[in-house]
């Protein structure tokens, strides 16, 4: 069913229905998947995806929210009474309603349109990399986690005030994780992830490539012990830093009490004066981008720390209303709407002049602990508090020499760690988790074996 089509059968049902208000979010999806083992295909998958939500306001403006898969004029009918009936029930002590940028003009991102490969293409391409990262080296005993992906996919918003908007898109993914062995040693792991528009786009060879490189280095390994460091973060790794802590920015989490910052935390110094942090959803380099959010919002790039200083909230339409602004294009749907981070892009800022230059990750023979990737961060991450302990991988450096961490975690406090930042290298990186340059905080606590 097309966009039109569905949104035209929705507004026909709920007048049938006598039900004023409403809007829904559709997504509808064609996915293909493969993933091997030795050459033998492990697991094939096609699949059509098509999920409709919708919301109804009652006479009392409480809102009752529905999913569904069936499209038929039957099952939307069904999915809007269900709503209404659920619109009883709604939260009395906080309204959603819809957002006011609902029609406002979108920047739809112009990609040539990519068509699938199919199954059996991509299990040909998969078998043939795993062959060549398992030829790349003798260690390199298997691939245990390896996939293969792509999706074409469809959104659409509209409401009964006359909204409506959609776009479609196409993504496809590889990911390669290798296993090392070598005798007296721990198996050691490492991997790479590659995205595109289209499987054709993904850089095959430098995945490879990157996944033995990452594992071999780790073979030679020793523990660290426990101490203070001068760590250096890897741009996913600080990214992913970041990310855990989007609370900080989040004015849903403000509301309910979960965040570090509160309504009057705008203009406050939270880092290294030297940092910029923006979240820049329509980034030419985001693959993923999407032009509008689940309220129809549309997208747009919101700076959210300025020069160290706390410039911006993330908000849906209720958030906004609450603090007095306007909503920024990062709500979910939903009847109590969640709000997060799109794609982060951090660099140094432009006026910084308190950093240390000399820290460089390609040049720098001091002691210090690169971080390249934090792992267990739903278990290792209290946002609320601020605090963290989380296993890595990475390497101690000394000396313009590199041994890979047997098994460690890094600990600490993101307002101190924020605060200590010593350097942002101007050179930024492209992750699949948005933009970062590699980033420098002084004497963060490892803890290791030895």
């Amino acid at each position: 069913m097309k966009a039109k089509e569905i949104t035209s059968q929705i507004s026909k049902s709920a007048e049938f229905l006598n039900l004023i208000k409403w809007d829904f979010g559709a997504s509808f999806s064609n996915d293909y998947s493969v993933q091997v083992e030795k050459g033998i295909a492990k697991q094939l998958k096609a699949s059509q995806k098509q999920v409709l939500t919708i919301r109804v306001w009652n006479k009392s403006n409480l809102v009752g929210i529905t999913s569904t898969s069936d499209i038929s004029e039957s099952g939307i009918q069904k999915a809007l009474n269900q709503a209404s009936i659920a619109s009883e029930f709604g939260n009395k002590n906080e309204s959603t309603d819809f957002s006011p940028l609902a029609k406002e003009p979108i920047k739809v991102q112009e990609v040539r349109k990519r068509s699938p490969v199919g199954i059996k293409k991509l299990l040909k391409i998969l078998r043939e990399a795993e062959l060549k990262l398992l030829d790349s080296h003798k260690s390199i005993t298997s691939i245990p986690y390896n996939g293969l992906s792509e999706s074409f996919y469809e959104r659409i918003y509209a409401n009964s005030d006359g909204a409506f908007r959609n776009y479609s898109k196409s993504q496809a993914a590889l990911y390669l994780y290798a296993r090392a062995e070598e005798k007296n040693k721990k198996p050691r792991s490492s991997g790479s992830v590659k995205l595109g528009y289209g499987v054709d786009d993904i850089d095959i060879k430098s995945c490879i490539s990157e996944a033995s490189t990452k594992t071999i280095s780790h073979l030679n390994y020793s523990s660290i012990r426990t101490d203070k460091y001068l760590i250096c973060f890897s741009p996913e790794a600080f990214l992913t830093m970041v990310n855990a802590f989007s609370s900080i920015f989040n004015a849903r989490s403000i509301i309910d009490g979960v965040s570090l910052s509160n309504k009057d935390s705008i203009g406050q110094q939270i880092s290294n004066e030297a940092l910029d942090i923006y979240d820049d959803g329509l980034n030419e380099k985001n693959i993923t981008s999407a032009p509008f959010d689940g309220e129809g919002t549309p997208t747009k790039k919101l700076c959210l720390i300025n020069k160290g200083k706390l410039e911006n909230f993330l908000h849906s339409e209720s958030t906004a209303r609450i603090f007095k602004t306007i909503p920024t294009g990062h709500a979910g749907l939903g009847s109590k709407v969640s709000v997060s981070p799109d794609w982060l892009v951090v660099k140094r800022s432009d006026q910084c002049t308190d950093l240390n230059n000399a820290l460089n990750h390609s040049k720098y023979e001091g002691e210090y602990v690169y971080i390249e990737e934090l792992n267990a961060i739903h278990a290792g991450v209290r946002a609320s508090q601020g605090s963290f302990s989380l296993p890595f991988e990475g390497w101690l450096f000394n000396k313009g020499k590199k041994e890979s961490i047997e098994s460690a975690t890094v600990a600490g406090d993101i307002q101190y760690l924020l605060k200590n930042i010593v350097n942002i290298e101007i050179q930024q990186e492209v992750t699949t988790s948005g933009i970062s340059p590699h980033v420098w905080v002084n004497e963060l606590s490892i803890t290791g074996d030895a």
